[in-house]
């Protein structure tokens, strides 16, 4: 499985591609951060991040995209442009047909270090050991970029049987409650109109 993780920024919008399957040793492909000019036009910022992310999106051809999911914070500027770098990310995916996952901070953090409340020092420590590289990569949005990939590898499978089990059980004729088919159910009613 081969993932391209996505840390989201306007001005700094890390990216990393990492190789491997679940329960074994992983391998890091790629790993950098597309940069925007703070001071230039937000429109032109948001097509620089594009060129970016379909660069490495065209030299590595991940089969998975990870980004990670925009959480509320204080600061609604800072929010603003990663929702804006987060959405660019997944339509460059999109576009391509390839599946995206969001994965919260909390999310990637337990899944690398084992705790949800992991320091960014601790989960570069945690990526630079996973990675068997010789140094944390540099600046964090990078090293956040690999975390997310590898989250993504890691829970990838179980989320897979997870959501072929929850199909499994809606579908008809399968044990558990039977669907039943729209025939069959009662018409609703709209301000005294059938629906």
């Amino acid at each position: 499985m081969r993932v391209l993780g996505v840390d989201p920024g306007l001005t700094r919008c890390g990216v990393g591609v990492v190789e491997g399957v679940a329960g074994r040793t992983l391998t890091m492909l790629g790993v950098g951060v597309v940069r925007t000019p703070s001071d230039a036009e937000l429109g032109d910022r948001l097509v620089a991040v594009e060129r970016g992310i379909e660069a490495w999106l065209d030299e590595y051809s991940p089969g998975y995209v990870a980004v990670e999911r925009v959480f509320a914070q204080h600061n609604v500027r800072t929010v603003m442009g990663t929702a804006q770098a987060s959405a660019i990310a997944m339509l460059c995916a999109a576009r391509r047909g390839i599946p995206v996952a969001l994965h919260t901070p909390s999310e990637v953090k337990a899944a690398v270090t084992g705790s949800g409340r992991a320091e960014k020092a601790q989960v570069g420590a945690m990526v630079t050991r996973l990675l068997r590289l010789d140094a944390p990569p540099k600046p964090a949005d990078a090293a956040d970029a690999l975390a997310l990939a590898i989250c993504h590898i890691w829970r990838a499978p179980a989320q897979n049987r997870l959501q072929q089990a929850v199909a499994a059980h809606r579908a008809p004729g399968t044990s558990g409650t039977p669907r039943t088919s729209g025939a069959s159910r009662a018409p609703r009613t709209l301000k005294g109109r059938t629906a």
